[in-house]
């Protein structure tokens, strides 16, 4: 019984610094705004040293950004530089986890339906950043747009921690998971690098710095094939 207690504390202990360091990531970009994420849906992953428990701390860190977001006012700097991390973050996140979890997934007839539901969803989410990046920040109804896109958002993370995660992990060894996380954090780091790349040659084109204040990042929409294309894992 102690040791089971010892156990459920390191646990919360971990989980705590997960979440608090991805709230502090997010913080960084603008120190001045509070990261008021509230409570998170609960989750087994958060702090955990596989594929689930990093894609939690993203999930975290994104939460923060959304929030941080919503406080902004009009075309500010902080509004600019807040939405063009979390296109950057999500869409390197998204291309990350479909390579490193989903492709395999989807080869199990059991979770089949559960990675192209979270795939789908990821074109969707796609979608409605390229809408939101192509309007007027300093219009109302880009706040009520970004308000739409972030229910979605919440919504899909929430799906993937209790429900997609918890079925995905049943088809999978340890080894599995620690190998899956070393995928994503490279192809992580790989998509965003392209993608500041991109934005960068972009703007030198239009005569900006890539933190100028008319410069807005231009979403690649999200890629289907990739995931079929993927190779078959080899664990």
């Amino acid at each position: 019984m102690a040791v089971q207690t010892i156990d459920r504390a390191s646990g919360a202990q971990r989980a705590h610094k997960a979440k608090a360091g991805a709230i502090a990531k997010a913080k960084a970009l603008a120190p001045s705004l509070a990261a008021r994420i509230g409570s998170t849906p609960a989750t087994k992953y958060r702090g955990d040293p596989n594929i689930f428990g990093r894609l939690v701390e993203d999930h975290d860190r994104h939460r923060a950004l959304l929030a941080m977001i919503e406080q902004t006012q009009g075309d500010s700097a902080d509004r600019r530089a807040l939405f063009k991390e979390l296109v950057r973050e999500v869409k390197a996140h998204a291309a990350a986890e479909e390579q490193a979890l989903w492709s395999s997934v989807l080869r199990e007839p059991k979770t089949t339906d559960f990675a192209r539901h979270a795939v789908a969803e990821h074109k969707e989410l796609d979608d409605m950043l390229a809408d939101l990046a192509a309007r007027d920040m300093a219009s109302s109804g880009w706040l009520r747009r970004f308000a739409e896109m972030k229910d979605e958002y919440l919504h899909h993370i929430r799906e993937e921690e209790q429900e997609q995660f918890v079925a995905a992990e049943k088809t999978l060894t340890t080894a599995d998971l620690k190998y899956m996380r070393g995928v994503f954090s490279r192809r992580k780091k790989q998509e965003k690098g392209r993608r500041e790349g991109g934005e960068k040659t972009q703007a030198q084109g239009q005569g900006l710095s890539a933190e100028a204040p008319g410069f807005k990042c231009v979403p690649h929409l999200m890629d289907q094939s990739r995931v079929a294309s993927t190779p078959a894992k080899t664990l």
